[in-house]
């Protein structure tokens, strides 16, 4: 009988428990806390700060299965996921952890143990590869490992590799170490006797894979290069769930295991198209199966996780994995209506017991995929559309026309690469990258942050944080300091070994203050957490760091963001009070000036419903709630107590709970907040609005600020009265006078826009009578070129189209001139469009005239430049084509 994956699963928990391993939940998809990563990649990322030294792990040893993906950087091998039998987006890592404890022998005797006496996988498919040494690092081989291995193996099947394969590393600083891979040859018999395994282990063939890797972190790279032992050593494993799956279940595809049959079955029952298990890429119809269900989990558990698509950053990366499951199923199951989020009910179900955050969250996710597909399935069909009108040159795609389908129709640029190569053209790379330049400068931006690693210290010596009970702390040690290079500026850092500021987390942005060496001075200007370390931006370094010093945070600054990040609790409270418990926070940003609250809601607020989270927030303020501090609460009494907790968001075993009345506000944060509500003095909504499909943001203000904001108001608004001399308003709440008279303002103003179209049409009859007579003719096509005057281009759009209906096989050219601006527009009758005139190729064409660009429609196309001196030269230009069009075409 085929054991089923979640029994794989079960078995390796069940194992390593029996081995003194604390069993602990998969971290968020989303990596918030590493400002190098934008998802979990392996196993490893959640335990950084234990191998660095920042963090003493509460566990020696730990097991685990991780929730990863790989989609970009060195790892992006989207393209190729559903093509092969092997590749995939998202995929689980289950892995066991030793934190100094045991080391080479007991991670190779466990392994060998697992896969062969629990999995009952067969001794003599299996292989193990380990460190051959380095000449250049002056690295002997792994020895140790290679004995280990070969009191259990045939020496044959023991088998050295260099450093590329077989020697570990963080970064380019850090823990590291040799590491000893376990190969399965999966192979039919009859191939395994033609080919010996060992010759195709590392050779990338397709039943020969890795299934786990048992990494043996002894050493530590120094900023110089070198290499010294580590006081402890640990172990880090990292196994592939999708491989073991397939060599437990003797499968030759990770496709073929339950982890995704089941999902091919809903998929036929569901789109009517039958999966038939071919792996090619002509084979687009099961190729689409695997990519609708690889996808998928991809794009709801990172959801579930915290990340929304979006433009930017890793919401872009979501949306790329999204759009291209939708194109997928669109083309090649023929299915033109919304499908992935159908399938989000059944992804919670299956993975219930394992990654229980999708099943909590389940209704969300599908309403932002189902939101997301209809979306991208309006621009779609007319993206590929124009992509099939498109004349490729020389096999290659004009990287204008790549940006146009990103910009125009939402089509990611691997999407459009995909397409090229199933249509045997490529993309020209440059040209886009230098079209979308600017906004993948934002993106970057958005997606990263420069901060490099910092070299590990002992164990111990992190950075103790006291800010909540202290404004300023004496007797401050630098423990770590480094300058590094961004965009040309020197950032100096420090690390302290205690200190009262607060990093940036949990949307609250970090303290400003000073540091005092002595007699110096020392602004600092931001505080940021890397990974677990506390890092204070300083406008220098000290002259003596090993002075110890005075820290000393902007007390009134602090005092105003702890304003309004309680009033992010009590406005938390208030909108799931009004709106329903179905509101969960989705983001948030709190500074000294304002607050930012990002929340689940699918509709847009009514102005009641507005006022009324500001009347309940502003009583609980006037209730003067003292705050309740809970610090190392257990987390299973936080969740009785009904603590507010954010998806997404990895907590530990104890947390801080932070309460404003034990009926109203308990939400667990590690931020900072006021004694008591009365502090906040008042509350006030600036805006509510959407900022992505079921996801709205209102932001708003506190104490000073929030009283700044209305007195602007009433003094704008008093200057409206003023302008239209009138006294006091009314105190009823009816319309007051103020009000009736501006609204008679804005009814006059209506008559007086429509009196000013009424003149434009009049002046676009009167002009399209006096063009009429000037069109020329250019063998059977009638053309028209002028310039116009004072003339707006919706205006001069009308009148082209006007001008174009006058006339049998005509072609208008007409160009509006405002300074040193110039716009061109072309209207070609759709008949001679449907041939070889195209628009939108003339308009670019001519455009270098005016010192432009532009494009549109094979019928209409309009440009844009910067020197109006070239307007005859681009006319001569289109009526130049016209004529050579007219004699080749005879």
């Amino acid at each position: 009988m085929i054991m089923e994956a979640k029994e794989i699963r079960k078995k390796f928990f069940e194992y390593f428990e029996s081995k003194g391993h604390k069993i602990i939940p998969s971290a968020p998809i989303v990596n918030k806390d590493d400002p190098t990563l934008m998802f979990t990649n392996a196993g490893m990322n959640q335990f950084k700060d234990y191998f660095l030294g920042n963090k003493t792990p509460k566990h020696r040893r730990i097991a685990d299965t991780q929730k990863c993906l790989r989609v970009s950087g060195k790892h992006n091998d989207l393209e190729e996921v559903g093509i092969d039998s092997y590749h995939h987006t998202m995929f689980e890592m289950l892995g066991n952890w030793s934190f100094g404890d045991y080391f080479k022998k007991e991670a190779i005797d466990w392994a060998w143990e697992l896969l062969t006496k629990q999995y009952g996988l067969e001794d003599d498919r299996l292989y193990a590869t380990v460190f051959g040494g380095d000449q250049g690092e002056n690295l002997e081989p792994d020895q140790e490992a290679a004995r280990l291995w070969k009191q259990i193996l045939p020496e044959d099947r023991v088998l050295y590799f260099d450093k590329k394969d077989n020697f570990w590393e963080m970064g380019d600083t850090g823990p590291c170490g040799p590491c000893s891979e376990i190969h399965i040859d999966l192979r039919s018999t009859e191939e395994r006797r033609k080919i010996a395994g060992q010759l195709l282990v590392n050779k990338d063939h397709p039943l020969v894979v890795e299934i786990w890797n048992l990494v043996f972190i002894q050493f530590n790279r120094k900023s110089d290069g070198s290499l010294v032992e580590l006081p402890a050593k640990h172990v880090d494993t990292g196994m592939g769930f999708e491989r073991l799956c397939m060599a437990v279940q003797g499968k030759q595809s990770n496709y073929d295991t339950d982890l995704f049959t089941p999902f091919f079955s809903w998929i036929e029952k569901t789109t009517g198209k039958k999966y038939t298990g071919k792996y090619d890429r002509e084979s687009k119809k099961d190729v689409a199966f695997r990519v609708l269900a690889d996808h998928s989990r991809a794009v709801s558990f990172t959801i579930a996780d915290g990340q929304l698509p979006s433009n930017t950053g890793a919401g872009y990366v979501v949306r790329r994995i999204l759009r291209r499951a939708v194109r997928y199923y669109f083309s090649f199951l023929e299915f033109k209506e919304p499908l992935m989020y159908q399938m989000v009910p059944f992804l919670a179900s299956y993975f219930e017991d394992t990654f229980p955050e999708l099943k909590d969250q389940a209704e969300f996710v599908s309403k932002i995929i189902l939101e997301e597909e209809k979306s991208f399935l309006r621009t779609l069909e007319s993206g590929l559309r124009r992509l099939s009108q498109i004349e490729v040159a020389h096999g290659k795609l004009d990287g204008k026309v790549a940006f146009e389908l990103y910009d125009t129709y939402g089509f990611p640029i691997d999407l459009t690469r995909l397409i090229g190569t199933e249509q045997g053209w490529q993309v020209d790379e440059k040209g886009f990258e230098e079209a979308l330049k600017e906004q993948q400068d934002r993106s970057r931006a958005d997606a990263h942050r420069e901060a490099g690693d910092w070299s590990p210290v002992h164990v111990g010596s992190e950075s103790l944080f006291v800010g909540y009970d202290r404004q300023s702390v004496k007797g401050v040690k630098v423990i770590k300091h480094r300058t590094v290079s961004e965009k040309s500026k020197k950032i100096h850092q420090l690390v302290l070994d205690k200190t009262p500021f607060y990093a940036e987390s949990g949307g609250q942005v970090g303290d400003t203050g000073f540091l005092t060496f002595g007699d110096e001075k020392i602004r600092v200007l931001d505080t940021q957490k890397e990974n677990e370390l506390i890092i204070h931006f300083v406008d220098r370094m000290p002259k003596k760091p090993s002075v110890e010093a005075k820290a000393e945070i902007d007390a009134y600054r602090r005092q105003l963001i702890e304003n309004n990040h309680t009033a992010t609790h009590l406005m938390h409270a208030a909108l799931r009070e009004v709106l329903g418990n179905h509101v969960e926070q989705r983001g948030s940003l709190v500074t000294e000036k304002y607050l930012r609250f990002d929340f689940s809601h699918f509709e847009k607020m009514t102005e009641g419903q507005i006022a009324r989270v500001e009347e309940i927030v502003n009583r609980r303020i006037r209730e003067n709630i003292l705050r309740r501090e809970e610090r190392a609460v257990p987390i299973e009494k936080a969740k009785e107590a009904g603590a507010m907790m954010l998806f997404g968001e990895k907590y530990g075993d104890r947390v801080r709970v932070i309460t404003f009345d034990p009926s109203y506000s308990v939400e667990l944060c590690g931020g900072c907040h006021v004694e008591a509500t009365g502090e906040i003095g008042l509350f006030k909504i600036k805006s509510e609005s959407a900022i992505a499909a079921g996801i709205r943001r209102i932001e708003a203000m506190t104490a000073e600020a929030a009283m700044t904001y209305i007195n602007n108001m009433i003094n704008e608004l008093n200057l409206i009265k003023e302008s239209i001399a009138l006294s006091s308003p009314s105190p009823t709440p009816v319309p007051t006078p103020a009000i009736k008279k501006f609204n008679k303002i804005l009814e006059e103003k209506q008559e007086l826009d429509k009196e000013l179209m009424r003149y434009k049409t009049d002046k676009i009859r009167s002009l399209k009578e006096t063009l009429i007579e000037k069109f020329t003719q250019v063998g059977d096509i009638q053309f028209l070129k002028s310039k116009l005057m004072d003339m707006d281009m919706d205006g001069a759009k009308t009148l082209a189209y006007d001008l174009l209906k006058a006339r049998d096989h005509a072609v208008v050219c007409l160009s509006l001139t405002n300074g040193n601006k110039v716009n061109l527009l072309l209207a070609i009758d759709r008949d001679l469009a449907k041939g070889k005139l195209n628009a939108g190729n003339l308009i670019r064409e001519m455009s270098g005239h005016i010192k432009g660009g532009g494009g549109g429609q094979p019928f209409f196309a309009t440009s844009g430049g910067k020197d109006p001196g070239g307007i005859d030269a681009a006319f001569g230009h289109l009526e130049q084509f016209l004529r050579q069009f007219v004699t080749q075409n005879h």
